[in-house]
């Protein structure tokens, strides 16, 4: 028998769940559904399958894939065998996908049939990438092998509590940076145990919970399946968001929780058949990622009822710092439904001025947090590590403020990142992609205040002497270098940057034209 370790590991949470509630029905998609014993079988095969491979204890599995139950497979399964679990965004760009897979030495991919050509690129151009799979048949593509047949060929593994240690890393996430290069927080199994725990509780989630899965599962919205399993919740999987497929989920399968972006929620309540839709069964929609527009919370509360409960966090404490309940968002208050909540069980959230000290309500100041769920340091980079985890806080980089009643409001960032739709853009990526054209000199990418994305992303740039180019033609450039997230929405053409006093742009005075006398600047 296997010593039980204290405290729990995420591999023990997730065994919890698919046993406790074992016929119960886990995951459906596309008409099909899959039991938590089904789900728990496929893990224990794809262990076998990695262990004859010759994975060993610390090595690494990638996966590139909208929504589908394998996921959470290959989220979890690479944890019992020893290993660890790193996400590639469906909407990456293939230089991306490139460095993530070397640079954090993933051993094997598991992909998306649709990706498959992707995965055969990626296998061609990263010594590193010994295997690519995918979740079925997807033709002849050089070097990719059909997961299926290989995973009923294998006896399942023996799994069992306490074959992880609450120290060892498990999921090793991408998160951007305004350096402009990509950096992978180390999260170990105490910390996304610590999810588990803290969302269970933290978060104000229905107590029968139906959960439909919209954004990539292999990402944030992830965190709420081991939560609804453990509740012996079910989770529907849409492959991507789509409004008017959204509220017929919602009708079908009757839905209680269902978590989305701003943007999302905009698109839901400026779809036609809103009116019309039967959303009787929705308990909550948790929100997130960037901040929400208070006037259209308003509407939507008005329109689809008091559902909505925020969240705030970022990867690097996985997803943990503040909350805020339905009951909490008070339509009257907008001062209220500008702010993220309060902080979550397990965590400290603190508000710190220049100086390291600590600040009251109404002064703002850096956000810091700490807790179990914080992240390790970030992989390979010990010099951005020592920046950022700082006397046991972590420097989140966001600036906030607390009202007398303990509520925590985002006012500004301190970095130069931008949320648009939900996903993090960092201008300086954009910026490096730009200033390789020949016709362009110099560029600044800030986010300006846009109804739809929250921020959209523009660029503001000044062309060499004599030269010329279309915005059209940078647009695509962009979105063909870093993907559909980063392409600019609007190109400026200007005689020159406004610049600081070291040679820089300056882009507080380049985001004032934007912003002007709104008090918070983010959107």
């Amino acid at each position: 028998m296997a010593e039980l370790r204290d405290p729990v590991t995420f591999c023990d949470l997730t065994l919890t769940a698919l046993r406790r509630h074992a016929q119960r029905e886990a995951f459906r998609q596309d008409g099909q559904s899959l039991t938590c014993a089904e789900v728990e079988d496929a893990i224990s095969r794809m262990v076998t399958l990695l262990r004859q491979r010759g994975f060993d204890r610390g090595q690494g599995v990638g996966v590139l894939s909208p929504n589908r139950p394998e996921v959470f497979v290959v989220q979890t399964a690479p944890l019992f065998a020893g290993g660890r679990y790193t996400a590639l965004h469906p909407l990456g760009s293939f230089e991306d996908h490139r460095y993530s897979v070397e640079e954090a030495e993933l051993r094997y991919l598991f992909v998306d049939p649709a990706y498959a050509t992707r995965g055969s690129e990626l296998l061609a151009a990263c010594p590193v990438l010994e295997a690519v799979f995918t979740f079925g048949a997807s033709g002849a593509v050089d070097g990719v092998e059909n997961l299926e047949p290989l995973m009923a060929a294998v006896e399942p593994a023996a799994l069992a509590y306490g074959m992880r240690s609450p120290d060892e890393l498990a999921w090793l996430l991408y998160t951007g940076g305004t350096t402009g290069v990509p950096k992978a927080a180390m999260l170990p199994e105490r910390s996304v145990a610590q999810t588990v725990f803290s969302v269970s509780v933290g978060w104000d989630l229905p107590k029968d919970r139906r959960y439909l899965a919209v954004a990539p599962i292999s990402h944030a919205a992830g965190m709420l399946i081991v939560p609804t399993l453990l509740a012996g919740g079910s989770v529907s999987l849409m492959r991507g968001f789509d409004a008017g497929a959204w509220l017929e989920t919602v009708a079908r399968d009757r839905i209680t929780l269902s978590l989305l972006v701003p943007t999302m929620i905009y698109a839901v309540l400026d779809h036609p058949s809103l009116g019309s839709a039967d959303l009787s069964s929705l308990e909550t929609i948790m929100y997130g990622a960037s901040p929400m527009s208070p006037s259209r919370l308003v509407e939507g509360i008005e329109r689809i009822g008091p559902v909505f409960a925020q969240l705030y966090g970022q990867t690097e404490c996985a997803g943990l710092t503040t909350s805020m309940a339905r009951n909490e968002h008070l339509v009257d208050d907008t001062t209220r439904l500008s702010s993220c909540g309060q902080p979550m069980p397990g965590v400290r959230v603190m508000v710190i001025g220049d100086d390291g000290a600590e600040l009251g309500p109404g002064e703002p100041g850096e956000v810091c947090v700490q807790g179990v769920s914080v992240m390790d340091g970030y992989w390979k980079q010990p010099e951005l590590t020592a920046e950022t985890l700082v006397d046991g806080w972590l420097r989140t980089g966001d600036i906030g403020v607390w009202s007398d009643d303990g509520y925590l409001t985002l006012v500004d960032r301190k970095k130069d990142m931008v949320v648009s739709g939900g996903f993090n853009v960092f201008p300086r990526e954009i910026e490096d992609v730009l200033t390789s054209h020949p016709s362009v000199s110099m560029a600044a990418v800030i986010g300006v205040p846009d109804d739809k994305w929250g921020e959209a992303v523009t660029a503001l740039v000044v062309l060499r002497p004599g030269a010329s180019v279309d915005s059209d033609e940078l647009i695509a450039l962009v979105r063909d270098r870093k993907g559909a997230i980063y392409s600019p929405k609007s190109v400026e053409f200007l005689d020159a940057l406004p610049l600081t006093a070291v040679g820089k742009p300056d882009k507080k005075v380049l985001r004032a034209q934007y912003w002007g006398e709104r008090e918070r600047h983010v959107n």
